[in-house]
């Protein structure tokens, strides 16, 4: 009979994985500057990426974290830039409130409209989320143009998003874009600089349901 040596067993155990994985990033972090609620979403995204440099290049915009999940508990949507951070939304909170996670960058009418304008299916999917959920929360993960689209919509006042979590990654208007949403007064949450990606949106929108079920 093979038995899983004691050292080895306790990876099994998913709740105990988590646990140690949270004690090692406190510890390792040591003193922060974040709030309760702030630091939340950033040990779920050091938890996600195993990189530390994201506890200095989070931002939050004022308000941004109680903005995001008071409309998650009233049953806002989440909008996604692409299916990647769609699938990684946990669909089981967001339906516990009432929500749902949406993406439009492949629908048909986007994919035609984008190759019209010639312009990309990013900028073409956050204008129709801003016509068909205006106060949801906005999940960017891959987009650069996507972010730099729902920046300028929200401040012209064609859409009033709960919260921008913006995080392309990438080295083209990647940080250009972040930069843009991190000088608004928008209720946001950016990584500056190039890192980012689906892990990372869908690690914040996690942790804002989590926040959520708890207030």
């Amino acid at each position: 009979m093979n038995v899983v040596p004691e050292p080895l067993a306790r990876i099994l155990e998913p709740a105990a994985i988590e646990a140690e994985s949270f004690r090692i990033i406190e510890e390792e972090l040591g003193p922060h500057r974040f709030t309760p609620e702030e630091f939340q979403v950033v040990r779920r995204v050091i938890h996600a990426s195993a990189d530390f440099e994201f506890a200095k290049n989070l931002r939050f915009g004022k308000g941004a974290i109680a903005s995001a999940v008071a409309a998650l508990r009233g049953g806002c949507d989440v909008v996604c830039d692409v299916q990647m951070v769609q699938a990684g939304v946990s669909e089981a909170r967001l339906k516990r409130f009432g929500g749902k996670a949406r993406v439009f960058i492949a629908d048909p009418d986007i994919v035609e409209e984008a190759k019209r304008l010639g312009i990309t299916r990013a900028i073409c999917a956050m204008r129709k989320a801003a016509q068909a959920c205006p106060g949801a929360v906005y999940a960017i993960g891959n987009a650069p143009t996507a972010l730099l689209e729902a920046t300028r919509l929200a401040l012209a006042g064609e859409m009033r998003p709960a919260c921008i979590v913006g995080v392309p990654v990438g080295f083209v208007s990647a940080a250009e874009s972040k930069e843009a949403v991190a000088k608004t007064s928008l209720p946001y949450i950016a990584a500056l600089g190039r890192k980012g990606g689906t892990p990372v949106a869908v690690s914040i929108v996690n942790a804002l349901l989590i926040l959520a079920e708890g207030a």
